[in-house]
């Protein structure tokens, strides 16, 4: 099994909405109501929206891929990209998502070590992330990588309030 990680580009963004589509569906759809899932993918995955996020410097995107299939997806933000203001010393994951049938094989581990060495890299002193308060695996994997709640915030599913936890790192 040969795993890799890439940056994106321009010329993957096809690839990064269906991989966002079908992730993010796969993680959430059984929580929430259809109708608020069809708005939040419209909104957060058209392509318009991708391609804005993708051509910000202050926003990488990569996928982890298994033998050349991609199987999940990073985001990072830092600087003004970031979705709270957690100032410049701080890096957000702000998306890791890997498709249903390649997780427990730690590629959102991987993913999650190449945030850290970015953050590393450009000597960041804080990295931060939001998680849904019901996403209990999730929280559970932060607290494990060493993560502790500093907050939380409003997180709206189509017209639904969902409230994010706020869980940071010092590097």
């Amino acid at each position: 099994m040969t795993i890799n990680i890439m940056k994106c580009t321009l010329e993957d963004l096809h690839t990064l909405q269906n991989i966002s589509y079908e992730t993010f569906n796969e993680t959430f759809k059984d929580q929430n109501s259809p109708e608020n899932m069809s708005t939040y993918l419209e909104k957060a995955f058209n392509l318009a929206q991708l391609e804005k996020e993708l051509t910000n410097p202050a926003s990488q995107f990569f996928f982890v891929t298994v033998n050349e299939e991609v199987t999940g997806y990073l985001k990072v933000n830092t600087d003004d990209a970031q979705s709270e203001d957690m100032g410049d010393e701080s890096l957000e994951i702000e998306r890791i998502y890997i498709k249903s049938k390649f997780q427990k094989h730690g590629l959102g581990k991987i993913l999650f070590n190449h945030a850290m060495d970015l953050a590393s890299k450009n000597k960041k002193t804080k990295i931060w992330l939001g998680v849904w308060e019901k996403n209990l695996n999730a929280i559970a994997f932060y607290e494990k990588m060493g993560f502790t709640q500093t907050g939380a915030h409003a997180f709206y599913m189509g017209d639904e309030k969902q409230i994010d936890f706020i869980l940071t790192k010092t590097l």
